[in-house]
């Protein structure tokens, strides 16, 4: 049997592979129906490409129990090891490593399946999701090269090399293989995606929001993670335009509350609670039910960019949790054979963000400084790692340092002119400098918007 890229599957009903297709098309599109595997690979125990895809299901829960919850289909997938071809065992060997926290394999895996396979879009798309996660770009677009020179016809091929210019700066390029996606399938909601950060990026604020929204009745079966972030990335584009009220809207009908056990969702909401609050909104008690389950993970070490989030909501909570987690971060960090990001960069990260929760802010400029330049050594895309750069930027102002706070804002303005936070700050720190005309530029300009 062929899944639906001509890929050989080993043996199995036509159940199994209808699912095997959904697990692959619906992982490609962010649909819920991949996890229609699960059922799949326990009606068929012996299949080794269904039970390898339930394990991959299970890791991507992304917290300490997902390898014990993998484990018994990756075993049951190597059981089959005589009878599969070199595609699937190869799956199933990068899978191993992931179980195995092998991350090094893990890399080389993908990087060679990608060149073998190059029509096996799941695996090309996995081996860019762990990049992503070692906030390797480059190494993001090289992948998703290969699998658009070997399936042009298909939207999610030119909608993964989307992402991997746009994280490489190579807006242009990533603009327009986001709009080949979206010609081939309207509903293509990662190129979606790919737009909203190049618009973002390029401050093109109000085209953003409106093309958003003109695409948002796609957003149709998604997994909790896509639906959740591509409506945080409106919910930016309100914060941007000064729409606080459609902001907070967002949040509490939109990106918090489709999975609240997730990973993706509670950084999602930990992300734009933390920005809404930056731009001087009051977003009354939200903090605490984040937090409420915030704090199962305070020896969860999956991923440095999700626990110095989990960490910082916790702090901004008020709850005992958050140092828990940092006096745990703190031994994982220093611990043998611990990849050195987390000493070198998280480390000093998650003692800036407790600083600045606290209210020491020479602490937090000190500990966030050390970070700025490395933070895409701990994974997400530039727009999520931004927000490490905002509560830097709020240290810098909070503590007095005028100068830099200009520099720094400036700087920010130079994407996003006429962002409303950027543009308040701006004013009164150019009114602290005694350059009161260009504090009334500044004020000016963040009342250009007539949603204010």
């Amino acid at each position: 049997m062929e899944d639906w890229l001509g890929n050989t599957i080993t043996g199995g009903t036509e159940t199994t592979r209808l699912a095997i297709d959904d697990f692959c098309q619906g992982f490609l599109a962010y649909e819920t129906r991949a996890v229609n595997v699960l059922q799949a690979a326990d009606a068929e125990p012996g299949h080794g490409l269904a039970n390898t895809y339930a394990a991959m299901l299970h890791m991507f829960a992304e917290d300490p129990g997902a390898p014990e919850n993998a484990l018994p289909y990756l075993k049951r997938a190597e059981a089959t090891a005589s009878q599969l071809s070199e595609r699937e065992l190869a799956t199933i060997a990068l899978t191993r490593a992931w179980v195995d926290g092998d991350m090094a394999r893990v890399y080389r895996l993908g990087q060679d399946a990608a060149r073998a396979f190059p029509r096996d879009l799941t695996l090309i798309k996995i081996a860019q999701y762990h990049e992503f996660n070692r906030g390797n770009a480059a190494g993001m677009l090289a992948l998703a090269e290969h699998g658009r020179r070997a399936a042009p016809e298909i939207a999610y091929a030119h909608g993964m090399a989307a992402f991997g210019y746009e994280q490489c700066h190579l807006l242009d390029d990533a603009e327009a293989a986001a709009w080949k996606a979206v010609d081939l399938r309207r509903k293509e909601p990662w190129a979606h995606h790919a737009l909203a950060h190049v618009m973002l990026t390029q401050g093109r604020i109000e085209e953003g929001r409106q093309f958003l929204a003109d695409v948002a009745d796609t957003w149709t079966d998604l997994n909790s993670f896509m639906i959740t972030h591509n409506w945080w990335h409106q919910a930016l584009f309100f914060i941007s335009l000064g729409r606080f009220d459609d902001a907070l809207s967002t949040y509490d009908s939109q990106v918090w509350g489709v999975w609240k056990d997730y990973s993706q969702d509670q950084i999602g909401a930990v992300s734009l609670l933390a920005r809404l609050e930056l731009a001087g909104v009051d977003v009354g008690d939200r903090w605490r039910n984040v937090a409420s389950y915030l704090a199962a993970r305070t020896h969860d070490f999956v991923n440095p960019f999700l626990t110095l989030q989990y960490l910082y909501g916790l702090a901004r909570a008020g709850r005992s949790e958050a140092e828990t987690l940092m006096e745990n971060l703190r031994g994982h960090a220093t611990s043998p054979g611990v990849d050195p990001v987390w000493s070198e960069v998280a480390l000093s990260a998650a003692e800036g963000l407790m600083a600045h929760v606290k209210g020491d802010y020479e602490v937090a400029v000190k500990h966030l400084g050390m970070t700025t330049g490395r933070m895409l050594e701990c994974g997400g895309s530039h727009a999520q790692r931004d927000l490490f750069e905002q509560i830097l930027l709020d240290a810098v102002i909070r503590s007095g340092r005028d100068s830099l706070a200009q520099q720094m804002l400036e700087m920010r303005r130079g994407y996003e002119p006429n962002a409303i936070p950027t543009n308040r700050a701006l004013a009164k720190v150019y009114e602290r400098l005694g350059l009161s005309e260009e504090a009334r530029k500044a004020a000016n300009r963040a009342t250009l918007h007539p949603q204010n």
